[in-house]
């Protein structure tokens, strides 16, 4: 265990927390680590929405290359901001124990804005359609940045609330006391998770991540990401994902809205996990023949 593990990872304080996680447990294996801190592009440009940055993989990009270039040896992420295809010669080594994978809406004075008219933040297309859906005479505004900065612009503009997932604001200690958790929302695919990738030919690193994995977080994310990349969808259309496992039983939700929310397509399914290999391909291709395809064509052309 001589070698030193150096993780990269993005600078915010999220994403240190995550990082500093793996950290921890490497060291407690006995590993030694050095934490490589390097700032993405997703979070420089803060100006555009996701979805205008014409790539999926903004959070990662830069990482990736750090990792290319032999800069780090493995980079942490919120499995959500990764791209269901990683680039060439990079594997996912270690999926962590999925923390809490809710929305939910952190306000300002009281919540008597659900019955009338109201403005709420988002970045997120998924958290955007979801909204409208159930409160259509809303509005929404953008809103980009890491989870401090979304706070403090919050606090600074007139809306009335905006979504966070739950995870990300409980691990910095940044949840407020008026939130409300948002359990009629799909969440992102792999929301709440935590994932490590490493180089395909770093055998020791490789083999350090392996006894860091959880494998029921493991099968759901594979699920909820396979049913994402079957759809086309990344950060450009509105599509929610949620697996969980109880009892040897895999209990799944896809949904797929329009950009305004007005039109959504659902499936729910359960099955053994003996079977969750095809799942999520097989409910994104049913979507997709119940009115799914047309949906993306459409949702595509009214992003360009």
């Amino acid at each position: 265990m001589s070698k030193i593990i150096k993780i990269g990872t993005r600078d915010s304080e999220l994403a240190l927390w995550q990082a500093n996680t793996v950290k921890t447990q490497l060291e407690d294996l006995g590993y030694k680590t050095q934490l490589i801190p390097v700032k993405s592009t997703g979070d420089l440009v803060l100006d555009k929405p996701l979805y205008e940055l014409g790539i999926t993989g903004i959070f990662t990009k830069t990482l990736d290359i750090a990792m290319i270039n032999r800069d780090v040896d493995i980079a942490v992420h919120s499995m959500k901001d990764v791209p269901t295809a990683l680039p060439k010669g990079i594997v996912q080594a270690a999926v962590l124990k999925r923390a809490d994978t809710e929305d939910i809406l952190v306000y300002k004075k009281d919540l008597s804005f659900l019955e009338s008219k109201a403005t709420i933040a988002t970045g997120s297309l998924r958290r955007k359609a979801q909204w409208l859906h159930k409160y259509p005479s809303h509005e929404v505004e953008d809103l980009r940045g890491n989870v401090n900065s979304r706070l403090k612009k919050l606090d600074a503009n007139n809306w009335d609330g905006a979504i966070f997932a739950k995870a990300g604001l409980e691990r910095i200690n940044l949840k407020p006391e008026k939130n409300i958790v948002l359990d009629w929302m799909v969440p992102a695919p792999a929301q709440g998770a935590m994932v490590v990738v490493a180089m395909k030919n770093d055998n020791f690193s490789l083999e350090a991540l392996a006894k860091l994995n959880d494998k029921n977080t493991e099968i759901c994310t594979h699920i909820e990401r396979q049913f994402l990349r079957e759809l086309e969808g990344g950060c450009t259309a509105p599509i929610g994902a949620l697996a969980s496992i109880k009892n040897n039983v895999i209990q799944f939700k896809g949904v797929l809205f329009s950009l305004d929310g007005a039109q959504k397509i659902e499936i729910e399914k359960s099955i053994a996990v003996t079977n969750y290999k095809d799942l999520g391909k097989k409910c994104a291709q049913q979507v997709l023949a119940e009115g799914g395809k047309e949906l993306m064509v459409k949702i595509k052309a009214e992003l360009k």
